[in-house]
């Protein structure tokens, strides 16, 4: 631990205990100080017009939630990438609602039985197609074992049968006539008790998904608020000041949501993406919170008034705050270069809550804790609120980076060799995107139940591939050519070696054909892959090629995660390339170094490659399942691993600037490099433990969740903070620094500012010059 002696938790130009300390070291690392820097003028005038800085604030929050309804109109619809995004826009050009397709399997309870001699089973099927026909309007293009070419609806095993039909359009009846067709399938049921009727289809599907992941999101936002405040509470023991991070983060993440509902009408914004937005903006929010109070504190023990406090927490914290807050922004816009569409509102809706935060963070915050003063520390809670108040530093990180700094080389050896070979899983990743039939557990869904039990008898017919045929001239495209290509896809398929299915179905939509073509395996997995390769290659050339004046593109629940997987990894080394890039370039600016920015790159790199072995070792290896409960999937789900780069990256940098500035500000006071790094991660300790445990204990939830995706994101995220802020803070960042020692803060001479230039000073300025 860093000596009573050298205490520099204030810059020198401070009065109070230990600013006088250091005024006698060699001045090559001086730094300019006199000069205030635009953070800390912000937020010295917030501290002083505190009553003003909350009301602004208060008003920012209110325009922004009232904003919503500057705009009228639809929201921005997105646009699948590839050639399933050209299959949407076909259909969409229509503007006749498109082509909604239920399926109902039916079979015999309790046994097989030979569906075309079963007269209990025929029965129901006559009596489904009648009830279905009765429906007035709601249903259309019925398929079934008892029409002509019945044969295609009838199992290979001939146990079970199928009944296709269309839900009639317009849009505004759409949940009616929906509605209706339920009802015949239910009516049917009560009738016939001996059949078993599953129903499974475009919308009852994609309803079952949208329901479960609303469901699983607002249970983890309600079970991670408490766990958030208990951690809060265990942080500073007072209510007072656990509530002011709560506060900061639920005015910013109202304001933000607030802006996004007008920037939705522009840019597509969905529930999912908005359930990230909300855990990343009250992470952050809590984060900068914790990094300011925590300073605020520090320096108030250390014997300064309110004001000067406040103005060495802005110095300090607050150039963090901005440096983590810039880095976090420029990581997520890293997702533009996807160009998928459901990435940008995810990108515009963290870029707005961090940046939001961030300014919450350096204006109302540094108000609220002048207009707070002492009664900040009011209802501490008994013995836990004494012992927080008092603390400095944590002696145990101080006593664990006081070994590794002895012994650099062997921890840092040990603690790089877990993490590699923890990260060697993922050496043989193999990605692919949850079915739907996969994505939710057995017993969740009736519609997911019954479209796995469809799979084994007709496989694909669920979730087929959707062929869009449509004219070049505008003409309609149900012509008696178009038909007979439709019969030779039948050919085709029945010559494809089991890759495409049967029943082929085809429905006029606008002027517009959809064919619906059941292809081979579990919707995205290599064999529906390939299934589609054979469609899109093979058979539709050889149906369609040779006609004119014809356009096709396919899509479906097979083909769009096929080619948002496609783009995602063509444009991942692009996107990678541009994060790094711009971090490195952003922490060289912040810590006036070449050595810090690529040391932090590495580390966040190595932390990053152990969770994905985690995540490939669980869920692809099948090991934890009993205990984290779930079925071995086989693979990663394609969008993540970018997904958690990119997140993880930006977050785990709030850290790491954090700690990095405080270990900074010890070497910039006169302490010796080790010093400085066991000081600097003593100090910041308390603070970045418990940023982490509020963030592990939320994506932690995640585990309980019923969507296999989420249940992997929520482990990747949790093991790679834990492994970020115990094994790299507490062993790979000190015997980093401390090989590196003085060139841990090198920079080249030609880059170095002069000592007359204009730019603000960096977090800690004191008595060295960095480089």
């Amino acid at each position: 631990m860093l000596p009573k002696s050298k205490s520099v938790h204030s810059p020198p130009d401070s009065t109070g205990p230990g600013a006088g300390t250091v005024a006698s070291e060699p001045s090559e690392r001086a730094e300019p100080s006199e000069r205030r820097s635009v953070v800390e003028a912000v937020a010295g005038w917030s501290a002083r017009h505190r009553a003003m800085a909350i009301t602004g604030w208060l008003v920012l929050v209110v325009v922004a939630v009232l904003s919503s309804t500057v705009a009228t109109g639809d929201a921005a619809r997105s646009v699948d990438p590839g050639e399933a995004g050209r299959a949407e826009q076909l259909v969409d050009a229509q503007g006749s609602g498109g082509s909604i397709r239920e399926n109902v399997l039916i079979r015999a309870r309790g046994g097989s039985r030979e569906f075309a001699a079963d007269p209990e089973l025929r029965a129901a099927t006559e009596q489904l197609v009648a009830e279905l026909r009765r429906a007035p309007g709601a249903v259309r293009e019925i398929g079934s074992p008892l029409q002509a070419q019945g044969r295609r609806w009838i199992s290979k095993d001939g146990s079970s049968g199928l009944v296709t039909f269309e839900i009639a359009g317009p849009d505004g009846r759409f949940a009616a006539h929906y509605a209706a067709a339920v009802r015949a399938v239910q009516r049917v049921r009560e009738h016939h008790p001996g059949v078993r009727l599953d129903q499974a289809g475009d919308h009852s599907l994609s309803q079952a998904v949208n329901e479960g992941i609303k469901d699983d999101f607002k249970r983890a936002e309600t079970t991670s608020l408490p766990l958030t405040v208990l951690v809060l509470l265990a942080v500073f023991g007072s209510l007072v000041a656990a509530g002011i991070p709560l506060l900061l983060s639920a005015t910013t993440v109202a304001a933000a949501f607030g802006l996004l509902q007008l920037v939705g009408h522009w840019v597509p914004f969905n529930s999912a993406a908005s359930s990230i937005v909300l855990l990343i903006g009250m992470a952050v929010g809590i984060d900068y919170s914790l990094f300011s109070l925590r300073r605020v504190r520090e320096e108030r023990a250390a014997g300064h008034d309110v004001r000067e406090a406040l103005r060495i927490t802005a110095r300090t914290s607050g150039h963090t705050v901005v440096a983590s807050g810039l880095t976090v922004m420029v990581c997520m816009t890293g997702l533009l270069f996807t160009g998928v569409d459901v990435f940008k509102g995810l990108t515009a809706g963290t870029v707005l809550v961090v940046g939001l935060a961030v300014l919450g963070a350096v204006t109302v915050l540094p108000a609220l804790l002048a207009a707070l003063g002492d009664r900040v520390d009011k209802a501490r809670i008994p013995w836990l609120g004494r012992r927080r108040i008092a603390a400095r530093e944590s002696h145990f990180w101080g006593r664990v980076a006081g070994a590794v700094a002895r012994r650099p080389v062997p921890a840092g050896a040990a603690a790089a060799l877990a993490l590699l070979v923890m990260a060697l899983p993922a050496l043989g990743i193999r990605l692919q995107d949850a079915a739907v039939t996969a994505s939710l557990p057995p017993g969740v869904s009736a519609a997911v139940d019954a479209a796995t039990h469809m799979q084994k008898q007709f496989p694909g017919a669920a979730t087929a591939a959707r062929v869009v045929i449509d004219r070049t001239d505008g003409a309609p495209a149900d012509t008696p050519q178009v038909r007979e290509a439709i019969d030779e896809l039948h050919r085709q398929a029945a010559d494809s070696g089991g890759a495409l299915r049967e029943p082929i179905t085809a429905v006029p939509v606008g002027g517009a054909m959809v064919v619906r073509v059941p292809l081979a395996g579990a919707v995205t997995d290599p064999a529906a892959d390939r299934a589609l390769g054979t469609l899109r290659d093979h058979a539709l050339p050889a149906a369609l090629g040779g006609m004119e004046g014809v356009e096709y593109a396919v899509g479906g629940k097979t083909a769009m995660p096929h080619d948002f997987a496609q783009r995602v990894n063509s444009r991942t080394p692009v996107v990678f390339a541009f994060i790094l890039g711009l971090a490195f370039l952003l922490l060289m600016v912040v810590f006036r170094s070449l050595t810090i920015p690529l040391a932090s790159i590495l580390l966040n790199l190595l932390s990053i490659g152990a969770a994905y072995g985690v995540l490939a070792w669980v869920f692809q290896d099948g090991n934890l399942e009993s205990l984290l409960g779930f079925n071995s999937y086989g693979g990663v789900v394609s969008w993540l691993p970018l997904f958690m780069f990119i997140i993880l990256f930006g977050l785990s940098m709030d850290y790491h600037i954090f700690i990095l500035s405080r270990i900074r500000e010890r070497w910039l006071g006169g302490a010796e490099p080790r010093e400085a790094v066991v000081g600097g991660i003593a100090a910041s300790a308390g603070v970045v433990s418990g940023a982490a445990l509020i963030m592990i204990g939320v994506f932690s939830v995640f585990l309980t969740l019923s969507a296999i995706e989420y249940k992997m994101l929520g482990l990747g995220m949790a093991s790679a903070i834990l492994i970020d802020a115990t094994v790299v803070r507490g062993v790979l960042l000190p015997a980093v620094m401390s090989l590196l020692g003085e060139r841990a803060w090198w920079l080249p001479a030609q880059l170095r500012r002069s000592p007359g230039s204009s730019a603000p000073p960096v977090p800690g300025s004191g008595t060295r010059e960095a480089g």
